[in-house]
């Protein structure tokens, strides 16, 4: 369970499209279900299609009035829509100038989650796109950032959370936050440890995968006892990480990474198996940061 003391609000980024809306039905329900407030968070920009007004010229006063007319509808499209999904939660809204990165990542300083959407894009769209603000987003902000696609993706029942494991202490992160998000949703959990591997890969095999179960089941020992209605499954895949979880997350409600890794991400770059499932997992990505260390 959440703790009621911890009131840090859930916060989302508010997309000007009302067609999208599964970030914002994402927020909304953890919101609920942790009992604690949605903020939803837009940085004005151009006015979308349909609320540019004709009469406006080119002066900075003017443009500027009609970029605040704009970030203040949306966010009261997205305050009716999270107030009527969700009727019991307290909703407010924050209208920001600046780069919608900066924005959001100052904004998640005092949030339990941020949640923002994606679209899966090409490579050559995603630099002008959504995955533009997730990737620095999941890189940077201090609490775990959760990146819901569009369309709507389907879950399998009972349902389930996939969690990355590779022994590291992000890994770790992400294992306790797994945990948690998944006693919310009344969910199973598969703790899933991506073998891979590499050139110079030790030729006693056998010793090498048992290794990596004991590895896997030192980091999800004592975990249990937290949330002892979680039903735990341990897995040892073969196969490059990002295309390991990727499959075993394809129908679950979420897949939950570390922002780094070893073990069996070893030889990854910094934040390349967050980057790579982001592109292609069909799922909700949560990517949670290490916590900093105590001063």
């Amino acid at each position: 369970m959440v703790s009621s003391a911890d009131r840090r609000p859930v916060v989302v980024g508010v997309d000007p499209d009302p067609a999208k809306r599964m970030a914002l039905a994402w927020a909304a329900d953890e919101a609920a279900r942790r009992r604690v407030p949605l903020r939803l968070v837009h940085a004005e920009g151009t006015p979308t299609r349909g609320y540019r007004k004709r009469e406006v010229r080119p002066s900075w006063e003017e443009w500027n009035e009609a970029l605040h007319a704009a970030g203040e509808h949306v966010l009261q499209e997205a305050a009716a829509f999270g107030e009527t999904r969700q009727p019991r939660l307290e909703v407010s809204g924050v209208l920001a100038e600046g780069d919608p990165v900066w924005v959001l990542r100052e904004q998640a300083r005092d949030a339990a989650v941020l949640v923002v959407g994606a679209q899966h894009l090409s490579r050559v769209e995603e630099a002008f796109g959504s995955a533009s603000v997730a990737l620095p987003l999941m890189a940077h902000a201090s609490c775990p950032v959760v990146v819901v696609p569009e369309p709507e993706h389907s879950a399998q029942q009972p349902p389930y959370f996939v969690v990355g494991v590779d022994g590291s202490a992000h890994s770790a992160a992400a294992l306790d936050f797994a945990f948690e998000e998944a006693a919310l949703h009344g969910a199973a959990l598969r703790a899933v440890y991506a073998w891979w591997p590499g050139r110079f890969e030790v030729l006693d095999e056998e010793a090498s995968r048992q290794a990596c179960e004991r590895l896997l089941s030192e980091t999800v020992a004592g975990r249990t006892a937290t949330h002892p209605g979680v039903e735990l499954r341990q897995e040892l895949l073969t196969g490059h990480p990002v295309e390991t979880l990727t499959k075993a997350s394809a129908q679950a409600l979420g897949l939950v990474v570390g922002t780094r890794g070893h073990g069996g991400f070893t030889g990854m770059v910094l934040g390349s198996v967050s980057q790579g499932v982001l592109h292609h997992a069909r799922c909700p990505v949560i990517a949670v940061p290490h916590p900093p260390a105590p001063e």
